[in-house]
């Protein structure tokens, strides 16, 4: 049963998922202490799983490292360290007392104390189905500074061999997954940029090297966090592999005391059978349920105006597009970069959020009126933690940014960033956002990049700003929504800059990449996917030639690839052919009609971009499926294979309502689906199964 108990006799709490368990225990030396991971056991089955601390056998080994539940620096652990103090009389070594624990509604709390100093730490655990979240949270009675504070350390059983999944990346080729076996040591992923980062994603899936897409057990490790971060695997001699992961980089430092405690963020735990596969359907399941705010609705088709128009905006402009992007059944219009201050180019005016009298005389009213006048939502882009050098906004509070007195300001992309941890710069950004939150039904909120001369001077804890800037944002995007319950938000960095599961719990939807090539957001998609829903990645259908890769692809095969996620539109359609045009209301009218199935449904990967043949995803949402096949190019004449598909029942009859051709479940299990591929390169097919009713 579903829960958490505690076995009093043996100082062990059974923490049971809906297919998996977790447990701890206290040590003799009121440590906590991992006991197991992995499938659902009863408590009574954990009870034998619970050993005595181990002696010595030489004098260099502990026998307790690596199985610690929250590995801290001191004594003779010389495991990666997930928490490391100094105290006042530079002392680092952490003596654990056990206070208490407390359990309710799923979630289990365990409390500590330091056997000498009043420094106090809590352990928390929550159960989320097969998900376990895990924080930490520390506070003092004096000042002490904590070097390094994870949210956990994940011990995973022991295997024969370890392999880990990851994404890695770059701008306009972010979440490109990785698979490889590992090293002996420690293994550090991390972001040292103050924001999530397009080159690392803050997940790892450990497997012992024979999962696959449909076999193996996969376990799971994800940090709810949009600053800097750190996840580190370590692997010993003696075969164990731990997790540690949480906020922070090295030579940053938290300072705890009276009245300023240090909560980390989630680490989210998961272990699935299944193979990858599963892993990802039970981390959607999770991110769909328990961590978007609003998980039961359909995000909408959206325009976005920046590549149609990039930074030449006019109200005639964007009525013209705002006019042909609702013929095409377009439900959201997004205006993008500017429509404010002195936006006429990258060089100046970020930070003046008035609209800009020259291009909107009467403001932005009229667009909006009009836009809800062709029966969409108005939405438009704001980069709030920005600002360039060259605006009054700067002029009149150099001190608001990122900066070291006797330092250059570097700039990326001619702006510098807003130090948010300063309550006057959060209130500010509040003033303004609220206002336009007042307008407008949705804001893409970018961050073009990160920290740079990350200083507060005048400020005694200059380190602290780390954290706080990532939590200005969110307590501004809480306030925001919470202000106006109809503000939908997408998460925007560059890009696939800033998307996690800490930024996904306060938006709606993020932006993947700003490559919209539709070949290579098949990859992006494939490595995104792993750990993220189909329900929150926005993918545009934008213009040939892509202005990131300059290919030219088919308008049908860059539509299809879209469709597998929340479907928008980028491109200049005021220039589209009749035929063009015809084809995107078609397809935009088709996607209305599978996007719940899209959105809400069950991600199968049936055959990954690996090579350039076919790729194919399937979806499954209750008695209906939804089939995305893409050739990408075609070679030597090939036959056709037929594509096997997952997820249905296999004594059912399932319906193509556009061949009118009745197909048995378990024939699509077993033999497969003919695909019935156009000829050539760049060709794709979406196929529609509904479920006949008996």
């Amino acid at each position: 049963m579903a829960g958490i108990s505690f076995l009093d006799e043996h100082r062990t709490w059974v923490l049971t998922g809906e297919t998996s368990t977790y447990a701890l225990r206290l040590g003799e030396d009121d440590v906590p202490v991992h006991v197991y991971w992995g499938p659902a056991l009863p408590a009574t089955a954990v009870v034998e799983l619970i050993g005595k601390t181990l002696p010595w056998w030489d004098g260099f080994n502990d026998p307790g490292e690596g199985v610690d539940e929250l590995a801290a620096d001191g004594g003779t652990r010389y495991w990666t360290p997930a928490l490391q103090v100094r105290f006042a009389d530079g002392t680092r070594a952490l003596e654990w007392r056990y206070e208490s624990h407390h359990i309710a509604a799923g979630h289990l709390r365990l409390s500590f104390a330091d056997r000498h100093y009043p420094l106090r730490i809590t352990l928390h655990y929550r159960l989320r189905g097969d998900v376990l979240e895990r924080w930490t949270e520390l506070s003092a009675g004096t000042d002490v500074e904590v070097v390094r504070a994870d949210s956990a350390t994940w011990a995973l059983p022991i295997f024969e061999d370890y392999r880990l999944s990851h994404v890695t990346g770059r701008w306009a080729a972010e979440t490109r997954l990785q698979r490889g076996f590992a090293h002996h040591g420690e293994t550090v992923f991390a972001s040292r940029r103050g924001i999530t980062g397009h080159h690392a994603n803050p997940w790892v899936m450990v497997d012992d090297g024979t999962a696959t897409e449909r076999h193996g057990e996969v376990y799971g490790v994800a940090l709810a966090w949009s600053g800097s971060w750190r996840l580190t695997t370590t692997r010993a001699s003696t075969g164990r592999l731990t997790v540690s992961g949480g906020f922070g980089q090295d030579g940053v430092v938290h300072r705890v005391g009276p009245g300023r405690p240090l909560t980390t963020p989630v680490s989210a735990g998961l272990y699935t059978a299944g193979g990858f596969g599963a892993a990802s359907r039970a981390w959607h399941a999770y991110v769909r349920a328990h961590v978007l705010p609003h998980p039961g609705e359909l995000r909408p088709v959206l325009y976005n105006s920046w590549e149609a128009t990039g930074f030449d905006v006019t109200e005639a402009g964007q009525l013209a597009l705002a006019e042909r992007a609702a013929a095409l059944g377009v439900e959201l219009f997004v205006m993008d970069d500017g429509w404010f201050g002195a936006r006429t180019g990258d060089h100046a005016g970020l930070g003046d959020w008035h609209v800009n009298r020259s291009r909107f005389p009467d403001g932005l009213k009229p667009l909006v009126d009009a836009v809800h006048g062709l029966g969409m939502q108005f939405g438009i882009w704001v980069e709030p933690e920005m600002v360039n050098p060259d605006s009054d906004l700067y002029r009149a509070h150099p001190d608001w940014v990122l900066h070291h007195p006797h330092r250059r300001r570097s700039e990326l992309q001619r702006q510098l960033v807003l130090n948010f941890a300063r309550p006057d710069v959060a209130a500010w950004a509040h003033e303004w956002l609220d206002r336009l939150a007042g307008t407008a039904d949705f804001l893409k909120w970018d961050m073009n990049r990160p920290f740079s001369e990350a200083g507060w001077p005048g400020e005694a804890d200059q380190d602290r700003l780390w954290v706080d800037h990532t939590r200005a944002v969110y307590a501004l995007l809480d306030r925001l929504r919470a202000d106006h319950p109809g503000l939908r938000i997408e998460s925007c960095a560059g890009g696939g800059g800033r998307i996690d599961l800490g930024v996904l719990a306060r938006t709606d939807q993020v932006w993947t990449s700003d490559n919209t090539d539709a070949l290579d957001r098949l990859r992006i998609q494939h490595g995104y996917g792993q750990l993220y829903p189909a329900r929150a990645m926005s993918a545009w259908v934008t213009d040939n030639p892509n202005f990131v890769t300059a290919r030219s692809i088919p308008l049908g095969f860059r539509f299809h690839v879209a469709m597998a996620g929340v479907l928008g539109l980028g491109g200049d359609i005021v220039q589209w052919s009749e035929d063009d045009l015809a084809l995107a209301r078609e397809l935009v009218a088709r996607y209305k009609n599978i996007r719940a199935v899209v959105q809400h449904g069950a991600l199968y990967r049936l055959r990954p971009p690996v090579d350039d043949g076919v790729t194919a995803v399937q979806y499954v949402l209750a008695d209906r499926a939804v089939v995305f096949a893409y050739r990408q190019s075609a070679h030597f004449n090939a036959p056709e294979r037929p594509l096997r598909l997952d997820g249905l029942d296999p004594a059912a009859k399932y319906l193509d309502p556009d061949s009118g051709r009745t197909h048995s479940g378990a024939v699509l299990l077993a033999h497969g689906l003919p695909l019935d591929l156009p000829a050539g390169d760049f060709a794709s097919v979406v196929i529609r199964l509904d479920r006949i009713k008996i």
